[in-house]
């Protein structure tokens, strides 16, 4: 629409061991090769969404960012979340302002578990089934544990799960959990912003 000479690009992080076998610090393998895949096939500077909320986070991925020159813009003028949030509003994009955060699927799978295509694929699924049942605009996520998943919903959409919503549910989402290995418990639980990460106190126990 706008006349924007768009590529899609495989970064390779599924070719990168360190990547897949997602340690505490998995977003620096991950965004190692994604500017470093961009920087093979363009020469205009990167720029990063990253905002000043962000810079609160454990976020290993800024450590590649900086070691590619990755600007982020929001960063440099002062612009946090509700402000990138104000931006998209006032440029017409109301749907884009209210949706929900959404991390990279495999922040869904627990820290030391591997990262497999089947795993991502289980959790597109099974999200995307939550989300045209509970809404779109409901923040959601499919956690992928030892033992199972832990299906984590927002208040209004765990009220909508224990109202007749996982009777209907639970059936097709065991059939998924089957079909992409995802284990056989599934439990639910309210959103809990990044519970598959091990934690902070991790940090000190791996060299980052």
């Amino acid at each position: 629409r706008h006349g924007w000479a768009l590529r899609i690009i495989d970064a390779g992080e599924f070719e990168d061991t360190d990547y897949r076998a997602n340690p505490v610090n998995r977003c620096f393998y991950c965004k190692t090769n994604l500017y470093g895949s961009i920087a093979r096939h363009f020469g205009a500077p990167i720029l990063s969404g990253t905002n000043t909320d962000d810079l609160g986070d454990y976020r290993p991925g800024l450590t590649a960012a900086a070691e590619h020159g990755v600007r982020h813009p929001y960063v440099e003028v002062g612009i946090d979340k509700a402000g990138v949030r104000t931006l998209a509003r006032s440029f017409g994009l109301t749907d884009l302002a209210e949706l929900p955060a959404s991390p990279c699927l495999s922040s869904r799978i627990l820290t030391g578990l591997a990262v497999t295509e089947t795993r991502l694929d289980g959790i597109l699924a099974i999200e995307s089934l939550l989300q045209r049942v509970l809404g779109r605009q409901r923040t959601l996520r499919c956690r992928v544990l030892a033992e199972g998943i832990e299906l984590q919903l927002d208040a209004p959409a765990l009220e909508h799960w224990r109202a007749g919503a996982a009777a209907d549910l639970l059936p097709e989402i065991a059939a998924l959990c089957r079909q992409h290995h995802l284990g056989d418990a599934i439990a639910t639980a309210p959103y809990r912003r990044g519970s598959a990460f091990v934690g902070n106190k991790a940090v000190s126990d791996h060299a980052v």
